[in-house]
């Protein structure tokens, strides 16, 4: 006996079947071993921290009638797909990304011509989906090539460049090459994740660039720790840094575009003053509570003895631990921890009187050389003020510019976009805090990001430069970095004169990194236009967070722009899909790009007619075995484009 418990878009959303079914009628079904994959390679090229990986997988079928073959690997959420394409008998099917509108279009024309098309996209805790199929003749090949392109984000003091490997069975021809090229020089390096095992080998070559490989035999493909019948199914995640000094850091120029990134060290911190704002409303209830009070008890431990805190929880109403903030002694530290022990969950969730009274209380308590910063955790709509728009604008007026506000989201039930909106308004950013085992850790790790301010009030200025990305920053946090890059007029490095103006931790002490203190400037080793891709990335980037933020005119005008640049560089972003025409009848496949508050989805489409049939004679008639051989076929192909198996 067997239960299907899947979305029906004929039944309604949550439709639930219930069906005999042997156990010998579902391997025939889901049988995918009739066709091989002999060689799967992944090569990622990781150049000034931005990576461009290409997926490449080989597939042959070797039975005797055709079979539909997948091609089904994860990326990283923060990357963009740059290429696919597919090659069988020496033609290539590249995809093309277009805007939304002309690849449903497409999508529209494809199915009222009776083909097959499918929209499929997919969000995990890091990794997004990317899954197409072909119909591969018998005893012919096909290769699929997938390149995605993303910039590598300081945390921690400290690179991390995920690589997902699962070809879905052991591969003959199986590698994946991590190559390195740091003209600042490579500090540390390693490897981490389920799969650096004794296979795994990473070698220095020189001080600026280094290699990491991992080619394991089929028999080390199923007998490692994340290993099966099925091949490898885990994560190598290879950790490294850069040398950097206190100058003016790493600048890259090259055909008229230049990328700096700028992370000083050895500056002393500066001592802090930060609210944490806890959610207790009944929906953080039994394990999200118990996470939230064991994290903040391990934060509350880490808080420095110059630095000082407030703390409070809330529902419909508020509860203080104290109106005012404190100096992180011995003393009130414990104070604070009883109070954190005894949060517990009840009530609604008034999310616009809590923040606003924690922005009263740093605003009540200014302090010269000093960061303030307002933490928000919360995983609920707001309930008693329900107005989003009302809520965004009374907290902006509340901080005035004067302190980050970041927000934590706990879990999928939460409105993400406007959390979003609210810390991006406020010089913050919001993190996804998802509901695992292990979300006490994501909590301090998050804190540990901004624990430690070096610089605040951060300007980027560069004479010569123009059509640059963010150039200012609230603060500057150690372990992380800041990234600009723009173009240079006319191409005049002579002219091009960059700067950095910050106020550290002495009181009112500004600054200032310019051209004279350090200019690391080469391109070196650096592709024709590499520079001009990250910029591009950046912009989107920026622009996309933008457009949550504006309305009216202006909201038109940088959502334009940003679909300009994503057209131009073939990204596929929440903007744009990739069209993928198919060798078999033309059938047409759009991949979109999640927005991260979306949650984990798969939406497809498959031909109406066929569909509907073959749906209701599998889930209500059943199968006569008699004919299971030769429906196999078609059930094999309903199941796959409607991602129901």
């Amino acid at each position: 006996p067997s239960i299907f418990l899947h979305p029906c878009p004929l039944l309604g959303k949550n439709a639930l079947f219930l069906k005999w079914v042997s156990a010998a009628e579902l391997l025939s079904v889901f049988k995918q071993d009739d066709w091989d994959i002999y060689s799967f390679h992944i090569n990622s090229t990781v150049t000034g921290r931005y990576a461009t990986t290409v997926m490449t997988s080989r597939v042959v079928n070797r039975m005797t009638e055709s079979k539909e073959v997948e091609f089904h690997v994860q990326i990283p959420k923060n990357a963009f797909i740059s290429k696919f394409r597919m090659l069988i008998d020496g033609q290539m099917y590249d995809g093309i990304v277009k805007t939304k509108e002309q690849a449903q279009q497409q999508y529209t024309q494809a199915v009222s011509r009776g083909q097959s098309a499918g929209i499929v996209s997919s969000v995990g805790r890091t990794m997004e989906e990317f899954k197409t199929s072909v119909t591969l003749a018998a005893h012919k090949k096909v290769t699929f090539e997938l390149t995605y392109e993303e910039l590598l984000k300081r945390t921690h003091g400290k690179y991390e460049l995920q690589i997902h490997a699962r070809p879905m069975q052991p591969v003959k021809d199986f590698k994946v090459d991590v190559h390195i090229h740091e003209k600042a020089g490579i500090s540390f390096i390693d490897v981490k994740g389920g799969l650096s095992t004794d296979v795994l080998k990473h070698n220095s070559l020189t001080l600026f660039q280094a290699w990491v490989y991992f080619y394991p035999t089929v028999d080390q493909q199923t007998t490692c720790e994340r290993c099966g019948e099925r091949g490898l199914n885990g994560d190598l995640i290879v950790v490294y840094d850069v040398n950097r000094g206190n100058g003016l850091g790493d600048i890259k120029t090259l055909d008229g575009y230049f990328v700096h990134h700028f992370a000083p060290s050895d500056l002393p911190r500066i001592p802090k003053n930060v609210v944490f704002v806890i959610d207790r409303s009944g929906s953080m209830h039994g394990r999200k509570m118990q996470q939230t009070r064991t994290a903040l008890i391990h934060i509350l431990n880490d808080l420095a003895e110059d630095d000082f805190f407030g703390l409070l929880s809330f529902d419909s109403e508020i509860s203080h631990w104290r109106r005012e903030l404190v100096q992180a002694t011995s003393a009130n530290l414990e104070g604070a921890k009883k109070f954190a022990h005894g949060i517990t969950d009840r009530g609604a969730t008034d999310i616009n009187a809590a923040v606003l009274e924690g922005a009263r209380m740093l605003n009540a308590h200014p302090r010269e050389g000093s960061a303030s910063i307002l933490i928000l955790l919360t995983d609920g709509d707001p309930t008693s003020v329900t107005n989003r728009e009302e809520i965004q604008s009374n907290v902006r007026q509340a901080i005035a510019g004067k302190f980050p506000l970041y927000c934590l989201g706990f879990g999928f039930d939460v409105n993400f976009e406007f959390l979003e909106k609210m810390s991006l308004g406020n010089n913050g950013v919001a993190r996804r805090i998802y509901e695992d085992s292990d979300a006490d850790l994501q909590l301090k790790g998050f804190y540990e990001e901004v624990a430690n301010p070096l610089l605040t009030d951060v300007t980027m200025i560069y004479v010569g430069g123009t059509n640059l990305t963010q150039t200012n920053f609230s603060q500057y946090y150690n372990g992380s970095e800041i990234v600009v890059a723009g173009e240079i007029i006319d191409n005049n490095i002579e002219d091009f004169v960059p700067e950095v103006i910050a106020i550290s931790v002495r009181i009112n002490l500004q600054l200032t990194f310019s051209k004279t203190n350090e200019f690391v400037n080469s391109s070196a080793g650096i592709a024709d236009g590499l520079l001009q891709r990250v910029w591009a990335y950046l912009t989107v980037k920026q622009l996309l967070e933008k457009e949550l933020l504006v309305s009216g005119p202006e909201k038109e005008k940088v959502k334009s722009e940003a679909l300009e640049l994503s057209l131009k560089y073939s990204f596929v972003t929440p903007l744009t899909s990739m069209v993928v025409t198919k060798p078999q009848r033309e059938d047409i496949e759009v991949l979109h790009k999640p927005k991260e508050g979306d949650g984990p989805r798969v939406e497809s489409y498959a031909t109406p007619a066929n569909s509907k049939c073959l749906l209701l004679c599998l889930l209500f008639y059943g199968i006569n075995d008699s004919k299971m051989h030769h429906d196999e076929m078609m059930i094999k192909h309903f199941f796959f484009n409607n991602h129901l198996a």
